[in-house]
């Protein structure tokens, strides 16, 4: 049995669809703090889905799953994910992310669970050096959510070294898109992502679309990012644990498109897929936000095959399909 963490979220849940299609059995462990009850019903009725509800900062949450089930290995996306919130209360962001992965494996270990896929993100790096970015770009975070990431990292490579704790680590640029049959989709209560606020303005009326710059130094003055569909991203992981299952060998790969978009340009498409023109206002630049990141994808490519297939306008028809469905459904 397969168990992934953070499964009742937007990327975890579209993981667990894709293990499914592909003939595993799932367990979830999620503590519903940003996932939904909702999607896991959801997940129950696509294939065989055991769920537990549970937090990995609680030893005693994560010993009792090892206890009761037979795991294999472990998709590892349980984690808070917002920069402005890590910034605020970075204590939050260590406990969770770094104390909480700590209590995984080392249960992983003293039940002789060691392979694990690991979510890391491009925040690891910091501002660029250079784009495309590679997975040799020297490590800078700019904030504590990037930094609880890479000192995961760092705690992989070291367990590997003394445990024999095989991982493949994942940065991801900017994930976009839902399920292509409209089964589930990206679902936050507090919404930060640039896609769905998008969308959100169109289906809500009164909301007003924000554009936070338009004086840098890119193409059209806005931010440009590489935007990757989630269900492209989420088969990269199905690869990496098979890759670890084959050769038993620790490695860390991009998850991106190598093509850099800008906010504009999102938007734009935006109004393209929804044949509606959209309102939106300029504000000022967020602290912190580089002017452009996006990914070298090369190494996954040679390494596991891996690439992805689908357009971002493709992403944005289905995330738009689901957040009407979403609206209706409130």
């Amino acid at each position: 049995m397969l168990l992934i963490t953070g499964g009742a979220g937007y990327i975890g849940s579209h993981a667990v669809i894709d293990f499914l299609e592909a003939g595993y059995d799932i367990l979830i462990f999620d503590n519903l703090e940003v996932g939904h009850i909702e999607i896991i019903n959801t997940l129950k009725k696509i294939g065989n889905v055991k769920f537990e509800k549970g937090d990995l900062r609680n030893l005693a949450d994560v010993q009792k799953l090892f206890n009761n089930y037979k795991i294999d290995g472990v998709i590892h996306f349980a984690a808070y994910a917002l920069v402005e919130e890590s910034v605020k209360n970075p204590s939050k962001y260590y406990e969770n992310n770094v104390v909480g992965t700590l209590n995984l494996l080392n249960t992983m270990i003293k039940n002789d669970v060691k392979k694990i896929v690991f979510s890391s993100t491009c925040a690891t790096y910091g501002e660029p050096n250079y784009v495309p970015i590679d997975e040799n770009h020297p490590q800078n975070p700019i904030n504590p959510y990037g930094t609880s990431k890479l000192m995961v990292e760092k705690i992989l490579d070291d367990y590997d070294k003394a445990y024999d704790l095989k991982s493949i680590k994942l940065r991801y640029f900017n994930v976009v898109g839902a399920d292509s049959k409209c089964r589930i989709g990206e679902w936050h209560d507090n919404e930060t992502h640039l896609v769905p606020n998008i969308l959100k303005s169109v289906l809500q009326e009164s909301k007003e679309f924000k554009i936070f710059g338009n004086d840098y130094n890119t193409k059209d003055g806005t931010c440009v990012r590489d935007y990757i569909n989630v269900e492209d991203l989420v088969q990269a992981h199905r690869l990496s644990y098979e890759y670890l299952l084959k050769e038993n060998k620790s490695d860390v790969f991009n998850l991106g498109t190598q093509n850099g978009v800008s906010v504009k340009e999102v938007f734009e498409t935006c109004q393209n897929v929804l044949n509606k023109k959209i309102n939106y206002k300029i504000e000022n630049r967020r602290a912190g936000d580089p002017a452009m990141l996006y990914a070298d994808t090369s190494k996954i490519y040679h390494v596991l095959n891996w690439k992805p297939k689908r357009t971002l306008e493709y992403s944005i028809k289905t995330a738009s399909e689901w957040e009407k469905r979403n609206e209706q459904q409130k």
